[in-house]
This record gives structure tokens, C-alpha cells and sequence, in this order.
């Protein structure tokens, strides 16, 4: 009986390497801007309750019109605003992220963006420090 599951085994290691996983891109392999300027970026101190708001620009890489399909963010002090319209080759598109200093302390905050026909997320970081009002 031992020397069957021992032989099974081996059996079933010897043909591991002939069953390989299909050949798909890793998520976010193909890259179709060019973020224009830094993917994190320091806000700063805010004062509490302040709005923090950063605008994040990005180039067409691709040869035909990019549009942004969905923002996900990180939390709800967190928003996104976008332009429903395709941005195209060549042309710079913006997002607009802004965070609300709900809570006093440290933040690193993140959105995802996903764009139409493109796999995996690009994730854009806001940080910087709430400071307590008096």
C-alpha cells in the first residue's frame, strides 16, 4: 500500500511541469498613461475639518481614446471627481481627489483608478497630518 502512493505521488509530480497555468499578463502589466508628476503626494497640515484637495494628471499612452472606467477609494474622507469623456493619444486627463480632515492625526489615504480595456488598478496616495483646532 505505501509502495502505491509512494509511486502515485510521483506519478503526479512528473506531471506538474506539463500542466503550466495560461499565459496571462500579470494585473497592471501594460501601463496606458504616464502619470504626469508624483503618484504620492504630501499634503501637508491640514487643519482639522480643512479640505484637502489634490488634481492628479495623467498622458494617453495608448493610440486610441482612454477612458476612465471607475475611481475606487480607500475610505470615506475620500472623493474622486473625473471627466466622463474619453481622453485621446497623446492628450492629458485629470482626477480630482479630495480628502476630508475628519480626523486629527496622521493620513495615508489611496484611490484606485481603473481604466476601460485596461487590467489592474493604478493606486494614487494623498498623505500629510491633521492638526487639532482650538
Amino acid at each position: 500500500m505505501m509502495h502505491s502512493i509512494s509511486t502515485l505521488l510521483l506519478m503526479l509530480i512528473g506531471l506538474a511541469p506539463a500542466s503550466s497555468p495560461p499565459n496571462f499578463p500579470p494585473p497592471g502589466s501594460e501601463n496606458p498613461v504616464e502619470w504626469l508628476g508624483e503618484t504620492t503626494v504630501d499634503m501637508g497640515d491640514l487643519l482639522h475639518h480643512q479640505e484637502g484637495i489634490h488634481v492628479f494628471k495623467f498622458r494617453n499612452q495608448t493610440e486610441e481614446a482612454l477612458l476612465i472606467d471607475n475611481i475606487r477609494v480607500g475610505c470615506g474622507c475620500t472623493a474622486a471627481d473625473w471627466a466622463d469623456k474619453p481622453v485621446a493619444p497623446g492628450e492629458v486627463g485629470e482626477i480630482k481627489v479630495n480628502y476630508d480632515a475628519a480626523r486629527v492625526g496622521y493620513f495615508r489615504k489611496y484611490v484606485k483608478v481603473y481604466f476601460h480595456g485596461h487590467r489592474g488598478a493604478h493606486k494614487l496616495w494623498l498623505e500629510g497630518f491633521v492638526e487639532a483646532t482650538e
